[in-house]
């Protein structure tokens, strides 16, 4: 398949790998900000050669016919109904969910609401939102100021697109061709729709069921040198996830890791894949 549909919403989709496989062996990728499905592209790869078939969709936003208006258009519900009607639409009652970044907090907040739907979790980058908050008065608030950057009106859409802020990008760990071929392609509305994901934030907080602990088998992979995500919410997820549980630190590496270091990523996915149980 290489698009869905969820109402008058159409996404498009990258599936590869092997097709005719049952759905303990589908994992389904969603990618980060400003990113797209191609982020997956050399993770994927790796996969689709350990006999995994992958979904990597652009979601809402990012998807040229996906691209509502408003910031209620994206809170975190929609953004996980999104996912919902990916796995109806191959046929997966259950599936591995893998996020990177925003992804990671739609796959954890995909665990909360459809625990039923999941084999295993992997998130990227992200920590549990619980853990998330716990840290925001342990330094993670410096890290998370664009956050509040992202809530006025036009100033990001106007600041973004500029050499100065690819430059910066292309300083933590992408290239300045990786930089570009990320942001071009949202254009103007895609960037704006991007950043209704955080402006949908103080809405997506409030609603039912947005960060029960996790009880699906899970892995955690962070990075020491993320510029975005600190250690002390990376180390608090454990005390919210109730099942078997992996946390992977990556050395010597920034945020963007399915880029930087798809290896590693991909092995780390393949592992929980293949053993749920957990590790000391």
């Amino acid at each position: 398949m290489d698009s869905y549909t969820r109402g008058n919403l159409r996404f498009d989709v990258t599936d590869s790998g092997p097709a005719d496989v049952a759905d303990d062996s589908i994992v389904v990728l969603l990618h980060g900000f400003p990113q797209n499905r191609h982020e997956w592209t050399q993770v994927a790869a790796r996969l689709n050669h350990a006999g995994l078939r992958t979904l990597a969709p652009d979601q809402r936003g990012y998807s040229p016919g996906a691209r509502p208006q408003g910031r209620r258009a994206y809170v975190q519900s929609e953004l996980v109904e999104d996912v919902v009607a990916l796995l109806d639409a191959v046929g997966a009652q259950r599936v591995h969910l893998v996020g990177h970044d925003w992804g990671a907090v739609v796959a954890w907040a995909f665990a909360s609401r459809y625990p039923q739907r999941l084999h295993t979790l992997t998130a990227i980058s992200v920590p549990h939102p619980k853990a998330m908050g716990w840290a925001m008065a342990r330094g993670q608030i410096l890290k998370s100021w664009y956050v509040g950057l992202f809530q006025i009106p036009r100033l990001p859409e106007a600041v973004l697109p500029s050499r100065r802020v690819r430059a910066l990008l292309g300083g933590t760990g992408l290239t300045p061709e990786q930089v570009a071929g990320y942001l071009e392609p949202l254009g103007k509305d895609g960037l704006t729709a991007a950043l209704n994901w955080y402006r949908a934030l103080p809405i997506s907080s409030r609603e039912k069921g947005y960060a029960h602990r996790t009880t699906v088998p899970t892995t955690y992979i962070w990075s020491d040198g993320d510029v975005a995500l600190g250690r002390a919410g990376a180390e608090a997820t454990q005390r919210f996830v109730t099942a078997p549980y992996r946390f992977e630190v990556l050395q010597g590496y920034s945020h963007w890791l399915a880029d930087e270091a798809p290896d590693e990523v991909a092995a780390a996915i393949v592992q929980r894949v293949r053993d749920r149980e957990p590790t000391t």
